[in-house]
């Protein structure tokens, strides 16, 4: 079973496009398993099931998904594109500095604009240099950006934190980024 395979699965269709498969979520983005089972095609010949998808999310590194205490319900914990799915985040105060991993050939589009959320909710941040790198790497030769959190949020930002521990923000003004 190619585990990474479903996982970009469950990601495109809980973040992006439940309506490929017809699959219905609610503002807070959680989909029945059973349904989604059923909606489901084949992943690389496998047929999802709730084992496999319980040991995707266990295994993830990533800590993308989540799964409701009942085990009934499943929904990505962050980096939805799909309107409706507006969940419930709690405020917190970030750290001092963030990271943001990106590719150079966006650096001079972030420079006259700062870091924008575009086609997903959220600005994506991380406490990790390492994790900036690796996010960064996926786009190009990598960037990372350090954020002035704790300076945005004196001013008046707020910054939320998804389950998985990603810190998440609507836009990074170019006053609060400092390019290594």
């Amino acid at each position: 079973m190619n585990e990474k395979a479903i996982s970009q699965y469950l990601s495109f269709i809980l973040r992006h496009k439940p309506e490929e498969i017809g699959l219905t979520l609610d503002n807070e983005g959680w989909a029945d398993i059973q349904e989604l089972i059923s909606k489901s095609q084949p992943i690389e010949n496998v047929i999802l099931n709730k084992d496999i998808i319980k040991n995707v999310v266990r295994n993830s590194d990533k800590k993308r998904f989540q799964i409701s205490d009942d085990w009934t319900k499943i929904r990505a914990v962050q980096g939805h594109s799909t309107a409706s799915v507006n969940i419930t985040l709690k405020k917190l105060v970030p750290p001092s500095y963030l990271y943001h991993g990106t590719a150079q050939r966006f650096i001079d589009s972030i420079k006259e604009h700062g870091l924008l959320s575009k086609d997903r909710q959220y600005v994506h941040l991380t406490e990790n240099k390492d994790t900036a790198l690796t996010v960064g790497a996926r786009y190009g030769k990598p960037e990372i950006l350090v954020i002035d959190a704790l300076k945005m949020h004196d001013s008046g930002f707020e910054f939320f934190q998804a389950e998985n521990g990603v810190w998440l923000i609507k836009h990074v003004p170019i006053e609060f980024i400092a390019f290594q």
